[in-house]
């Protein structure tokens, strides 16, 4: 009886959301038992004390402190401390980047992202290259304002610059030769199917370039303040973000180049890209959350991971996730895959 009444006195986590978080992120904790008398509750991620924002009997609100490596989250109050619940930690592997947009990852998992820099900024590296043991080395100088990056199937990088409009292509060994210029206010990129290049000039342009460096105006759409994103989708559609003074939104633009709005309803929308099982992350805001919002096939949203300054995403080879913020990269091991577009 007495282990009985002790056991009903446990804080209970029922749920826990979102799914995922990096440091600066908040959980929203639901559950029973989370107060008792005058004690407040200790909330644990893995070794680590998690800053409390908002406590009561069955709802509370934690931080992910900066030094949380492990997802388990635990309850403590008077004693008594609750069953863990597993989430998905984001662990730094790199800082003293800025990037604007997606990271990049080659097919071997070595993670790419930019040091963009103000406009008209010249930065010593404009493109840092991150291994598998999070070794940060500096891969591409020479690039003003780099902006948007993209892998096409041979392995080649694409790079491009806000600043002169110009996509550069580099090679594995990171060797650099202009692509193609008069871009515009060049900023987010994504190759379909057939090879073709899109580029997001963000006064209001989306370019189409062939396998032939041949340059078409694929569509046109309102201008953005910050810069467009694009992913291309399982349906072939081609998916565009683009933070502007209206109402912001997720559009997609069919292969005849006609736009239209796939979800209205986010803050400040940014980096995109598509899941194994072609749901749709996006960097922004939901219902005031900051983070990367999840849309399924049925347009149904929902705050799949939680943290400040994301600015981009992209999955890797290993089946996890790599979110970058304006300052630094992290890796999520959330088991998802990439959509690979044939």
């Amino acid at each position: 009886m007495a282990l009985k009444k002790e056991a009903e006195h446990k804080p209970r986590i029922v749920h826990v959301t979102p799914t995922a978080g990096i440091p600066g992120g908040e959980f929203r904790i639901r559950g029973s038992g989370f107060a008792k008398n005058e004690d407040r509750p200790l909330v644990m991620i893995g070794d680590t004390i998690a800053p409390l924002v908002v406590g009561s009997e069955s709802y509370i609100v934690a931080r992910v402190p900066d030094a949380a490596s492990s997802g388990e989250i635990v309850v403590n109050i008077g004693g008594g401390a609750s069953a863990p619940y597993s989430c998905d930690i984001g662990i730094q592997i790199a800082d003293g980047v800025h990037p604007v947009g997606n990271p990049a990852v080659d097919q071997f998992g070595n993670v790419y992202a930019t040091l963009s820099g103000s406009r008209g900024q010249k930065t010593p590296v404009s493109v840092y290259k991150v291994d598998l043991h999070q070794n940060m080395k500096p891969f591409l100088g020479e690039v003003m304002n780099a902006t948007g990056l993209v892998f096409d199937r041979e392995g080649f990088l694409y790079v491009s610059s806000r600043y002169d409009g110009i996509i550069y292509q580099v090679t594995p060994s990171g060797n650099m030769s202009v692509f193609c210029e008069g871009m515009g206010v060049a900023t987010g990129m994504a190759f379909d199917g057939a090879g073709n290049l899109y580029v997001g000039d963000r006064s209001g342009t989306i370019f189409k370039i062939s396998p032939e460096r041949h340059i078409y105006v694929f569509a046109t759409m309102e201008a953005s303040i910050s810069a467009y994103h694009l992913a291309f989708g399982p349906d072939g559609y081609l998916y565009v973000t683009g933070p502007t003074t209206s109402y912001d939104s997720v559009h997609r633009i069919s292969g005849a180049g006609e736009v239209e709005v796939f979800y209205r309803g986010l803050g400040r929308p940014q980096g995109l890209a598509f899941d194994h099982d072609g749901r749709l992350y996006v960097s922004a805001s939901l219902k005031g959350s900051r983070g990367l919002v999840r849309i399924d096939a049925d347009r149904k949203a929902e705050l799949y991971l939680s943290g400040p300054y994301i600015v981009g995403l992209a999955f890797s080879p290993m089946r996890d996730l790599i979110v970058a913020t304006t300052s630094a990269l992290f890796r999520v091991h959330a088991d998802l895959g990439p959509l690979v577009v044939r």
